[in-house]
This record gives C-alpha cells, sequence and structure tokens, in this order.
C-alpha cells in the first residue's frame, strides 16, 4: 500500500493509491470470524472497524463506518466461509459493539476521494454483497443479520445483503437510506433496489424511507418490511441464536468432512506486468493496453473427487480462478489507463475440457466441485462489469473450450485465426480450436440469469439450440466465424495489421463512452435486482458522483459534519 491517500477531487488515477486485496484471519483489522463452539454449523461474523486502520490516511472510521479495507477483508470471510468452513451452514452478520452496528461507508472517506477510487470502491463492496447472496441461495450458508444497532446507508444495505433481518427493539436502534437527504448520493450499494425487489417494499413507502434521515425502527419496520423482526432486548442474544440454529437445520447445503486451505497467492509483480503460476499479464502502456494469458492445466485435472480433495487449493480450476479473480481487483483498482484488455488462452484443449469432467460427475453432489464452479461463476460475473474493453484473440495454441470459452465469451469481441503462423512450434502448429460443452449452456449465468451464448444471441433460441449440436465438437476459425462465435476470422496474411488496428481504433475512442456502450451492449434482455444495481443504479451514482451538488466545494459530501447546508445547483438535469 502506498502512503498516499484520497485526499482530493481528481480523475488522475496517479492520485490513488495502490490497493493490494490480500488478507487472511490473522491480518484482520475490522472483523472477528468465530466458528461457534457449540454448534459448528454456525458462524459468528462481527464487525468492530479500528477508527485509526483507514487503507489510506486522511480519516477516521469513526462509528463502525467502513472503507475499501474492511470490505477486503468481508470478502475473504465469505471466500473462506464456501471453502476453508464447509460445515458452517448459518453465518450471523451483526456488530461487536452495542447499539451501533454500521454508519456505512466513511463519508470522510467519500468526500475527498478521486471519483475513480469511489467508483470501485462501490462496486468492489456491491459485489461483495452480491457473493453473500450467492452463498445464502447456492452454497446453503444462509446469512442472518442481527442488527444490534442501529444501521445507516451501508451498514443497513450490508444487512440487506442477508437472507433475514433481526432488529434489537431498544428504542433508539433504527435502519436508515439518509444518502439522499444528508448527502446528496445514492445508497452506492443496492439499498434503493433491494428494498423495492427483495424486500418488497412499496414503492411509495421506499420513496418516504429513502428521503427520511432517521429511518425506521421497531414495529413500523417489520410493518414496512424493512426487517423481518424486531426483538426485545432482554431476549435477543437468545432469540439470535434460535434463528442460527433454525436456519442451519433447514439448509440444503452438502455435507463436508473437511475444507480447504487458502494459502497467500504467490505473484510476481514488476512495473510492466504481474504473473502467478496460471494466469500472467503484460502491461503495454504506450498502447493502454494489458495482455492476459490464461494457461490450462499441465496434463488431464482428473475426475477423480479424491485428488481434487488432495490437491486443494492447487487444483487448477481453484487455483486459476482465484489468480485470475486477484488480476482482474487489481487491473481494475490499480491500472486504470490501461482501457483495453487482450485475453488470450495457452494449453491442450482436451486437458482445459477435464473440469467440464468434474462439473458433469459431480456437480450437485459434492460441496467443493460446487463451490469452484460457483466461485469461476462469481469471477466471470466480475468481469462482465468490468469497465475495460475486453478482446478475446484464439490462436493456434489456444484452449478456449467450455469453462475457458466463458473467458471469450465474456469479451465485447472475438478474433480467431484461420490459419497458422509461421513462428508457431510443431506442438502448436495445428489451427486454432474452441469446443462447446455442456456447461456454456448453463453452469455460469451472468448477473441477468442469461448465459453468455442466450445474451449473444438474444431473441434466437433456435440458433442457441443450434449451438447445443455442436457440444464436444473441435470448432475451427471458419466453423467458429459460421456459427456466429466469433466476430471475425483473419487469415495468417492479415492477422497482425488485423488485430493491430482494430486495437489502434479502440485506442482512440472516449473512454468515458466506451464504459457506457461496453455496459450497455453487454447486457442484454431481462433485468434482476443483481443487474439492475450494476446498471441503472451504478450508472446514475457514478454521474451524481461528479456533479457539484455532491462532490464540489460547496456540496453535500463537502458540507456534511460542518453544520452548513449544501448550496444545490437546482437546475434539473
Amino acid at each position: 500500500m502506498t502512503d498516499a491517500g484520497p485526499t482530493t477531487e481528481s480523475s488522475d488515477p496517479a492520485d490513488s493509491p495502490s490497493v493490494d486485496f490480500d488478507r487472511d484471519p490473522s491480518s484482520y483489522r475490522h472483523w472477528q470470524l468465530e466458528i461457534d463452539p457449540e454448534d459448528p454449523a454456525v458462524a459468528w461474523v462481527r464487525l468492530d472497524v479500528d477508527e485509526a486502520g483507514g487503507i489510506v490516511p486522511g480519516y477516521e472510521l469513526k462509528m463502525n463506518s467502513y472503507d475499501l479495507g474492511v470490505d477486503i477483508e468481508l470478502y475473504d470471510i465469505t471466500q473462506r466461509l464456501r471453502f476453508t468452513h464447509p460445515q458452517v451452514k448459518a453465518v450471523v452478520l451483526t456488530s461487536a459493539r452495542d447499539r451501533n452496528f454500521c454508519a456505512g461507508a466513511n463519508i470522510r472517506m467519500l468526500a475527498g476521494s478521486p471519483h475513480p477510487w469511489k467508483v470501485n470502491f462501490c462496486k468492489f463492496t456491491n459485489e461483495t454483497r452480491n457473493g453473500i447472496e450467492d452463498a445464502t441461495e447456492h452454497s446453503g450458508q444462509t446469512w442472518i443479520a442481527a442488527v444490534n444497532g442501529t444501521a445507516a446507508g451501508g451498514g443497513y444495505e450490508m444487512a440487506l445483503a442477508c437472507e433475514n433481518i433481526l432488529l434489537i427493539d431498544d428504542n433508539s436502534s433504527t435502519v436508515a437510506l439518509p444518502e439522499v437527504p444528508l448527502l446528496g448520493v445514492l445508497p452506492g450499494t443496492g439499498g434503493l433496489t433491494r428494498v423495492t425487489d427483495k424486500r418488497k417494499v412499496r414503492k411509495d413507502r421506499a420513496d418516504v424511507f429513502a428521503t427520511r434521515s432517521e429511518g425506521f425502527g421497531g414495529r413500523q419496520a417489520v410493518e414496512w418490511k424493512l426487517v423481518d423482526e424486531v426483538v426485545p432486548k432482554r431476549r435477543w442474544d437468545e432469540t439470535v441464536r434460535e434463528r442460527a440454529v433454525a436456519a442451519a437445520r433447514a439448509s440444503g447445503r452438502l455435507p463436508a468432512e473437511h475444507g480447504v486451505e487458502l494459502p497467500p497467492l504467490q505473484r510476481t509483480e514488476t512495473a510492466d506486468g504481474i504473473e502467478y503460476s496460471h494466469v500472467r499479464a503484460r502491461f503495454d502502456r504506450g498502447r493502454g493496453l494489458v495482455e492476459i494469458t490464461v494457461d490450462g492445466p499441465d496434463g488431464g485435472v482428473g475426475s477423480s473427487i479424491e485428488r481434487v480433495r488432495e490437491l486443494g487449493a492447487e487444483f487448477w480450476p481453484l487455483a486459476m480462478t482465484r489468480q485470475l479473480d486477484d488480476l482482474i481487483l487489481r487491473l481494475r483498482s490499480n491500472e486504470l489507463e490501461l482501457g483495453t484488455w487482450v485475453i488470450r488462452t495457452r494449453g491442450d484443449v482436451e486437458d482445459a475440457l477435464a473440469f467440464e469432467k468434474v462439473i458433469e460427475e459431480h456437480s450437485g453432489s459434492d460441496w467443493l466441485v460446487d463451490e469452484i464452479r460457483h466461485y469461476f461463476k462469481r469471477t466471470l460475473k466480475r468481469l462482465d462489469v468490468t469497465s475495460r474493453s475486453l478482446i478475446a484473440l484464439i490462436e493456434p495454441g489456444s484452449c478456449f473450450g467450455g469453462a475457458l470459452l466463458e473467458l471469450a465469451l465474456a469479451c465485447d469481441r472475438q478474433y480467431m485465426l484461420d490459419g497458422t503462423l509461421d513462428e508457431d512450434d510443431s506442438e502448436q502448429g495445428d489451427e486454432a480450436q474452441i469446443m462447446l460443452t455442456a456447461s456454456n449452456f448453463g453452469a455460469f449465468p451472468m448477473g441477468n440469469g442469461v448465459t453468455r451464448l442466450g445474451s449473444r444471441f438474444h431473441g434466437d433460441d433456435d440458433h442457441v439450440a443450434k449451438l447445443r449440436q455442436e457440444i464436444g465438437r473441435r470448432l475451427t476459425a471458419r466453423d467458429a466465424l459460421d456459427l456466429g462465435l466469433v466476430t471475425d476470422a483473419p487469415d495468417d496474411i492479415d492477422w497482425d495489421d488485423e488485430v493491430r488496428i482494430m486495437l489502434e481504433e479502440r485506442a482512440s475512442l472516449s473512454p468515458d463512452a466506451l464504459t457506457g456502450m461496453e455496459a450497455n451492449h453487454r447486457f442484454v434482455g431481462p433485468e434482476t435486482m443483481e443487474s439492475r444495481i450494476f446498471s441503472r443504479l451504478t450508472a446514475w451514482q457514478n454521474w451524481i458522483f461528479v456533479r457539484p451538488n455532491a462532490s464540489g466545494p460547496e456540496g453535500a459530501l463537502r458540507k456534511y459534519g460542518t453544520g452548513r447546508r449544501a448550496d444545490f445547483d437546482r437546475k434539473r438535469v
């Protein structure tokens, strides 16, 4: 971490600190993770923010408020609960402090941060909240919010990510979304959407709630569906435990004897790139791009579940996914001017497809296989909402098949070489090939609930059905072009020039316009709560963040806590 902090509004990436996403329980400063000693099916996750523990200097994390560093720890907790503590079936999210659950995102941090920092903070926090919901829905780890004090803004949004919300009845604790009346911005991590779509709060009541800074507590919070239950203080501990035990007993989580430890990731970082054992990135700052290569497994993955357990975190699909996830986060936060990501794979298609066999044989019957599949799904979703141009290059020696083909399908364009290149060695001299598998038709849905093939061929279900007939067949560049699976298939004579011109054209366009265009094109068809949070709500929040009414010298974020009102420009735009 650098010593420079977000202190002034700026779009210069040099003004933002470098972010490290490595965490483990021994390094937590803000959270306590405890597996219940009486019932190991229940975990307790308690927020106790170190006021002096901001990820950068310049503010104090008072009143259990949080910044990016707090959320990075929470993300690490969600991952360890799913992989290292698979016996856990219910998770209680609460505060270690009486009468103060969480005050939400730290206002001083938001007011002093450059725009990209705010945007990346909100995006990562959203993804962590969605991961909590994913654990409840798909992993049988039901999250319960035990709100034992006031939950305001992002604090209430944290509770909203849980399946059930219990609120202590102590005549003072409330839930609130005060961003609009106090800060001139929106709840940044899905609050508006979850209140209406998830909690089913009537929209007129949602309007009242979101403009009432003090929020609601007691019976009215239950009546308006803002919480599920209000519990008297005298019965608080007993009731919370009862609800957690009941949730654990009702869980459908698959049995597990031993978890998988998640050791620190090993990487080599230089000014020119980042390299892991299965993933590497090379920076071309002159052209504003990064070349990302994902290596397939060295030999077959193997379908023996005993072998999967033996390898643990070194099992290729899990190791590769952890590395790709980490790389995406680091590039997204620390390399703002590398606006184009060129994605390649290297390896044998058949070896890479061994992961498909594991999914086919053990998905739905083994907890670890399920967790790896859902983790890769979430990492692909992280790629989907990344504000970068994504270009897949499919060349001889690529292994874009099945799960790895999803990387190409997640890209804005796909180019596949028709033929071979002179520099190809004898082992990689065959033509480039891709392969569809059953996993491309539902194992890794996007945030809108649609497969990437379904998004690509939106409204053409007949073509998607036709593609099912191609499962298991090696598809050449001509095949892939005819089937609409790639954007273009230049031959070996034109390949270098076509790719160069395309990348140069991309780099010449407005990054802001590209971000809006790409986000619009990637999510077609129906909306879900998740896609609304990342598209409609996030887009408005990003715009509001740069408006003077929020972030200007006289804006609400700047005036908060000074005793003076913001000076709003009253024109509606």
